[in-house]
């Protein structure tokens, strides 16, 4: 086995704050992100957001992760809820994801797109997955909460033609056969 030797540590220049600031959102407009709704229910009613932020971090146990932004007006009740429920979303599902990340507005008004599941979460039937978990951590970096979820339960909508709903450039995307490149 080669080991290297220890190298001293040099400390790297420092970039202009509001530079780098600006170069980390101009890179991640451009890097797009699948669409998820995120629902709960902190004791106070239903709360749900849109998030590109939600991701895979374990198969066994089955976990994921998003990011909560502290101004979003759900996020206290999201923080005191012990459940969420995290909606990925299809291209046919576009205005549940504009609904969900309008501010000011009651997001559950329409009562035809959403009801509780037998736990008592807020769910949208029509997503094209589902999955209810359970908050098992945050991390608090910045203005935001990296959200820890085991899942507890899976619901797959079963429609071969599904065509995921992606963000990217502050635009919406649909993904399909038309858009493979290999």
């Amino acid at each position: 086995m080669m080991t290297i030797p220890n190298t001293p540590q040099r400390s790297a220049p420092h970039a202009d704050p509001a530079e780098v600031s600006a170069g980390f959102r101009a890179a991640f407009r451009a890097h797009p992100g699948g669409v998820a709704v995120i629902t709960a229910d902190g004791g106070d009613g239903p709360v749900g957001l849109t998030a590109t932020s939600v991701c895979s971090v374990s198969v066994d146990p089955p976990a994921v992760a998003f990011s909560l932004s502290a101004v979003s007006s759900a996020a206290p009740a999201i923080r005191r809820a012990r459940t969420v429920v995290v909606h990925l979303l299809d291209a046919d599902q576009l205005e549940l994801a504009k609904t969900f990340s309008t501010s000011g507005i009651d997001r559950f008004a329409d009562t035809s797109t959403w009801d509780r599941l037998p736990t008592g979460e807020p769910y949208l039937p029509s997503a094209a997955a589902w999955m209810r978990g359970e908050i098992t951590g945050t991390l608090d970096v910045g203005g935001s909460a990296v959200t820890a979820v085991r899942v507890l339960e899976v619901r797959l909508r079963e429609d071969e033609h599904a065509a995921p709903l992606v963000y990217c450039n502050r635009t919406w995307h649909r993904l399909g056969g038309g858009s493979v490149v290999a």
